[in-house]
């Protein structure tokens, strides 16, 4: 059975606006991961750990993985808090 799970990706670090932050992801787990006996690296048979499907809301990506028999977690995203500063602040404390 395949397992994935189902987010919005976190913005990059480097980011300060919130563009393209409204994409839902599947992505499949990887599992059966193993070492390459010639090169040495990290290597896999399974090619949907290779996957991501972009998906414009969670409920598209729920049927697409329930038409599909996947097995999903979902994880829902954080709230961004805000806090509020004035200038004068700075010197009123």
């Amino acid at each position: 059975m395949k397992k994935a799970k189902i987010y919005i990706p976190t913005k990059n670090s480097m980011q300060s606006g919130l563009g393209k932050s409204d994409k839902w992801l599947i992505e499949f787990k990887t599992e059966d991961t193993g070492i390459n006996p010639l090169m040495g690296w990290e290597t896999n048979s399974n090619t949907l750990s290779e996957l991501n499907l972009e998906f414009s809301s969670k409920e598209l990506a729920i049927e697409y993985a329930k038409k599909n028999k996947i097995d999903f977690e979902i994880i829902e995203p954080q709230k961004r808090k805000t806090v509020k500063k004035s200038y004068a602040d700075n010197f009123l404390k």
